[in-house]
């Protein structure tokens, strides 16, 4: 086994650690908000009774730390409809529900506010925003769409943006003869095998996702390239129905292997068709979507 396959595969049973202990926060006393910009008690009451105080939990989301466990649990919230368009949010009801700091808050309502989830405004406050607004294209609002109410209809739209997007990244990147790039295909197709053959999923799909991101960082267009966390995004939260299996098999495999072989030499209609073939969903398989998955 290479180097860089045992390094990704230790990597990959690594669990995430826990925080460390958040000390002393900069808590502050929370007001009472008047009563018509509260939010409710029963929006509050969807939240997940485990997330209620954030700062005990082990590290989440991509952003770690508190403000990227809270930002998390909102943003499942509000992408699921518990907290729905035009909703308040106010900090101090935030802070008293999930027990963190006002900068935590802060911080976490403006990430919110990045992804186009909420809006602040003077006078106004900080209120969720409508599904028109929000960037679908972020990656953690994939996945918490992939997990939420909307699940079927994500699936859909990001097998459908797959389709259009992979195979004519392959085709273009056929035409860009890079040796680096080219080995770390191999090694990725060489980290899956190894994954495979010992039932290691986790060290699989991440390769997979390497790998499919590699492949649209390649093509040689920028625009393409931007798209690449989308993509490693769908093979998070899809899981095997989206390569066309149910789980890491051999016919998986080989396709890669195909899509590298083409790339080496040039070939690429050979690369773009062995990308369909990878993308082809068969309808036998149940497209069921996995539970989270821990951060």
């Amino acid at each position: 086994m290479s180097t860089l396959a045992h390094t990704m595969m230790t990597a990959a049973r690594s669990a995430d650690s826990g925080l460390a202990g958040p000390g002393e926060l900069d808590r502050y006393p929370y007001a009472e908000a008047p009563a018509a910009d509260r939010v409710g008690v029963s929006a509050w009451d969807a939240a997940d009774p485990e997330l209620g105080r954030v700062g005990r939990r082990a590290a989440g989301s991509r952003g770690r730390g508190l403000h990227g466990q809270l930002v998390q649990q909102l943003g499942q919230m509000i992408v699921s409809g518990d907290l729905g368009a035009d909703r308040p949010l106010v900090p101090e009801e935030i802070g008293q529900r999930f027990e963190v700091s006002r900068t935590v808050v802060r911080e976490s309502l403006r990430v919110l506010e990045a992804k186009g989830l909420v809006s602040a405004r003077p006078n106004v406050g900080t209120r969720v925003r409508p599904v028109s607004d929000w960037n679908l294209l972020d990656p953690d609002i994939i996945e918490w769409r992939a997990f939420g109410p909307q699940r079927d209809d994500q699936r859909r739209e990001l097998n459908e943006l797959r389709w259009t997007i992979e195979p004519l990244a392959a085709r273009l990147a056929a035409g860009h003869g890079r040796d680096d790039v080219q080995q770390r295909l191999s090694d990725m197709v060489e980290i899956m095998g190894h994954a495979m053959a010992q039932g290691d999923a986790l060290t699989f799909s991440r390769a997979d996702a390497e790998f499919h991101s590699l492949l649209i960082q390649v093509a040689g267009n920028r625009m393409l390239e931007h798209l690449s966390g989308i993509v490693s995004a769908a093979l998070q939260v899809s899981g095997g129905p989206v390569t066309g299996c149910e789980r890491p098999n051999e016919a998986s495999l080989v396709q890669h292997g195909r899509i590298v072989d083409a790339l080496a030499t040039g070939d690429g209609t050979a690369a773009e068709a062995a990308v369909r073939q990878l993308l082809t969903i068969h309808p036998e398989v149940e497209r069921v979507v996995p539970a989270p998955r821990e951060h």
